[in-house]
């Protein structure tokens, strides 16, 4: 016998787990977690770009340069990790929604 939670996330993940199912909504739901951890980076990167630019300079005549591409690299970083962590979230939820499936269908019996 379920429980009312668990048979609350029972029909709450069968109106929805096709629709999280999908690489898209798994990149939209986990953005913005993802955009959360990676705004520090981006952050730092602006602030000793505009109050200390021969900071670049000093380091490798090519690093102004760089600035660009750490700016990609941190945003295929985000997106690798929106869609881990939703993807391992539906993961979990599919797991205890079969488990609970199975402990529903196993009571009847």
């Amino acid at each position: 016998m379920l429980t009312e939670k668990e048979s609350t996330f029972v029909k709450h993940w069968e109106l929805v787990r096709v629709e999280y199912s999908s690489t898209q909504s798994k990149l939209l739901r986990g953005l913005p977690m993802a955009l959360l951890f990676s705004f520090p980076i981006f952050f730092s990167v602006i602030l000793v770009y505009f109050f200390s630019p021969e900071w670049y300079t000093k380091i490798s005549p090519s690093a102004s340069g760089a600035t660009f591409m750490i700016f990609v690299s941190v945003l295929m970083i985000a997106l690798f990790f929106s869609f881990t962590r939703m993807h391992f979230k539906w993961e979990m939820n599919e797991q205890l929604y079969n488990e609970l499936m199975y402990k529903k269908n196993s009571s009847k019996e």
